[in-house]
Order: structure tokens, then sequence, then C-alpha cells
């Protein structure tokens, strides 16, 4: 069905993420030395308890996960660079920011911290926060430290010493230490499992001015992160392995990193149409797919986060759902050839209905789309139309001039077909227009697979509603009757 869009379930949650306050990603807060010891075990345990929270962090007014993408303290030249790396891997909660709502981009970044979200990464952090875990034995030396002040930590440590984050020689974890370059990269090649490679490139010679700074047994680890673009020398030609790492450099390595590992929690595809009723599709593995924009979510585009009627027709993007709608789109490769030809004449078919001002038409097997001119004049039946009267189908002869659509006439009516489609699954959510109406309604269905997609219609002005209205709710049985995509019944079961 073209209407179907993948998304990661997650139970209880039926609406989309809320831009507001967010959990802490890590429960050490740490400030530094020189503070009394009782006092930060005494924070530690308190920051365990919230981190631990950070699955069943609700608002029960609205009964919403808060997610927060973007963060005020994400400011200045020096960070600005990170704010996609940023707001990815939050959307994917793997590395977000603290409770009072900052990201702390120039922070520098404890082992513990980067240990945490490397785990993350791997996606394994159910398994790290699983009962199992968070008891398991730790046979370091600071390992009462850990269970102690970072118990919340006892399973991110055990689960990262599974998968060998941690160098066999290593007798301690030290939490609290700065995560240097050299350390935080050979960690994230060890989360791609790439050690065996690594070690083929021992003998590599590296052309840093301080690469006598890398110890021999780093140079491997080194040379291949370099080679998969997760690191990079600074412009003096030098590596810096004992500089430490910050929090936006760490969100840079992990999105990079992730970028290289499966991942189940997005889906790639090509915008097809532009959005509409804040509704965006695309065409991924030969299929249509359609999900609703989050009203906060981040769309980064060309180097700068946009809005969603900056999107175009062609672009490759990466979507992330949370809770059944878009929260993250990021155009991996921009689209091309998608503006129409300027200053000529030419016939094609429309593909879609005028939205945001914008007309996208079919011309010799490629979609376009362009902005219509203030001034436009359109033809239909002879008689001067509104844009809301092209249809999709019609044959139309288009003008342009300056970059915009001056003229447009309609050589050949479309032959509108109805398509009449029922849809049952339960409800995920809907939104409301100006008057009080329903205007969008998003439902729920579990595949045959196991799986749950998402679909999102528009609602018919004339829209009929089977029931008591009042059990309308979240996860409530429904039927959903319409045509051409447009729902006009609604059946409460």
């Amino acid at each position: 069905m073209n209407h179907l869009f993948k998304k990661v379930l997650v139970t209880g949650l039926t609406l989309a993420m809320v831009v507001g306050g967010s959990t802490a990603a890590f429960a050490d807060n740490y400030k530094g030395k020189g503070n009394d010891k009782d006092n930060d075990r005494d924070k530690g345990r308190e920051k365990a308890q919230a981190v631990q929270a950070v699955k069943t962090n609700y608002n029960d007014k609205n009964n919403k996960l808060e997610i927060k993408l973007t963060f005020d303290d994400v400011k200045g030249s020096d960070v600005e660079w990170a704010m996609r790396y940023i707001a990815s891997l939050a959307s994917k909660r793997v590395f977000e920011g603290y409770e009072d709502g900052t990201f702390q981009p120039r922070k520098t970044i404890t082992r513990i911290e980067a240990i945490t979200a490397a785990v993350r990464l791997m996606g394994l952090r159910d398994q790290a926060e699983s009962a199992e875990a968070m008891q398991a034995n730790l046979n370091f030396s600071d390992a009462d430290k850990i269970k102690s002040k970072y118990a919340w930590a006892t399973g991110y440590v055990s689960v990262a010493l599974q998968n060998d984050l941690f160098e066999e020689s290593e007798n301690a974890v030290q939490p609290e230490k700065e995560a240097d370059r050299l350390w935080a990269t050979t960690l994230l090649i060890k989360a791609l499992k790439l050690q065996n490679e690594a070690k083929t490139k021992m003998n590599t010679k590296l052309t840093f001015k301080d690469a006598n700074k890398i110890p021999a047994g780093s140079v491997g680890y080194v040379a291949l992160a370099i080679e998969k673009k997760l690191v990079d020398g600074y412009e003096d030609n030098t590596f810096r392995p004992n500089n430490p790492v910050t929090r936006a450099e760490l969100a840079a390595l992990l999105d990079r990193t992730g970028s290289q590992l499966p991942d189940n929690t997005s889906v790639r595809g090509t915008v097809n149409a532009v959005v509409t009723n804040n509704l965006l599709t695309l065409t991924t593995e030969g299929q249509a797919y359609s999900v609703e924009l989050d009203a906060g979510a981040f769309i980064y585009r060309n180097g700068a986060r946009v809005a969603a009627s900056e999107l175009r027709i062609g672009d490759d993007v990466v979507v992330r759902t949370y809770g059944g709608k878009a929260i993250f789109v990021e155009v991996k490769t921009l689209g091309n050839g998608n503006q129409l030809p300027d200053n000529t004449t030419f016939t094609a078919s429309i593909n879609t209905t005028v939205s945001n001002n914008t007309l996208t038409l079919t011309k010799d097997g490629q979609t376009y789309s362009a902005q219509l001119d203030a001034n436009v004049s359109i033809i239909r039946n002879g008689v001067s139309v509104a844009a809301s009267e092209l249809r999709v189908g019609d044959s139309v002869l288009v003008r342009t001039y300056g970059g915009k659509v001056i003229f447009v006439q309609v050589v050949t009516p479309t032959q509108e077909q109805q398509t009449d489609f029922t849809v049952i699954g339960s409800l995920n959510s809907y939104t409301l227009n100006s008057s009080g109406q329903i205007a969008t309604i998003s439902i729920n269905q579990t595949l045959s697979s196991g799986s749950v997609q998402t679909a999102v219609y528009n609602a018919a002005s004339n829209l009929s509603i089977q029931g008591d209205m009042s059990l309308l709710t979240a996860n409530r049985a429904i039927e959903l009757r319409g045509n051409n995509q447009v729902v006009h019944t609604i059946v409460i079961r």
C-alpha cells in the first residue's frame, strides 16, 4: 500500500515527541575534581535514578515520551557544525542532552559517557539496561566505584566488555577520565567490530607531524578510522592523540560510525512529492511510503536546518520516526534536475496537487517542481481558475520565466478515477484544523510479519464518525473508509 511507512514500535507511545525537556543521556553530570566524595556519590545515585527513568519518562497529561533534538547552547561557530550530528543521535536516543535542557557541546566527554554511547550506537541499549546486565559482576579494580557512583552504567560496562570494547589488559574502567582522541577512535573501531582489520594496518606509515605520539599498537586503529572517514587530522597536519574529546566532537564521531552500522531505526528513500498537509512521501525499495512530520521535526538539507517546504522532489533522504511521526529527516543527496526548465514553454502532466504554491509535473519521464508566480495565469476549460482547480493527471502547457511558472493551460483534463478503500487498525493520533474538525488521522497496522506500520490520511470536510466520539483515543480499534486516499468515514470499534 502506498501510504505505509515503516517505523520502530514503541509500546505505549501514541503521539509524537515533544521538543521540551529531556532526560539525561548519561547519569553522571561530573563537575570535575575537588568535589566532596560523599556529595558526589549522592549526586551520582540521584542521577542514576534519573537515567533509569529514561524509558518511563512520560508526560502523563498527553502520554508522550519527551525527546529533545535541538539545544539553545549549541551556538557559536565552534560548535554549530555539530548540530546535525547531535540531532541525529538524539533522535536515536544514542547521545542526548542533560536534564536542564542543555547539551553542553564544549564539555569534555568522560570514558563512561563514551562507553555508554558506543553501546547504544551498537543497538545494545535494551541489553545493557536489562536486569541481568545491571546485576553483572565486574572484574575491574574500580568495580566498587562503578557499582556505587555509576550504578546505572553497570550493564553498559558489562555489555561493552562482552563486545570487546575494552583491551584485554585493562584492569580499570576509569569512568571519570577524559576520553582522548586516540582512545575514542579505538573505541569506535571496536564498536564496528573491525579490530582484525585494524591489526592488518599496524605497519601503516602515518603522515601526521605528531605520528610519533601514537603508540605502535594503535597505528592500525587510527589508519583504519581515517580510511573509514570517522576521524580527521587537524589543519596543521597533526592528529593530537592525547587531546580530550568534547561532546560536540564525540557526536560527530558517533554519527559517522553509526552510518556504517546496520540501522533499523530509519528508512531511506527518495522524496516523490512536495510536502502537503505536513505529509512526507517517499519512494523506497520501489514502494511509496508516507509519514506525518512532527511539528518539531529536525530537517537538514544542504548544510542547514530547513523547513519542510525546502524538501525537493528527488532528494535522497534518511527519515527517523518516533511515536508514529517523522522527527528527523536528513537529505543525503540533493535531487538532481528537479527544477522546471526556465524561460521556455513545454507540455507536461501534473502528478501532485498544488501545495505551498508549488507545481509538480512529469515531463519526459522526469519529475520537476517549481513555484507558481504570484500573478500566474491558469486556464482550464477555457476559463481562468485558481491553482487548486488543477488535477493530478491533467496534461498542461506550461510557461516559465524568472525561475517561476507564469502560465498554465490545461490541454487535456484528466479522466478522474475514484478508488475506494477500507483500512482497519488502531488509532495512532489525529490533528485538528482551525475549525476544530479532524484534518488528518494516523492509524497503526500490524503486518503478518509482526511489525507495525503507520499510515496517515487526510480527512474529508464532510467526515462522518460512526460510534462514540469520546472513545476515539490512542490505540482504539478503528476502521477507516475513504476514496482517493481521503477518509470520509471513521468507524470506532
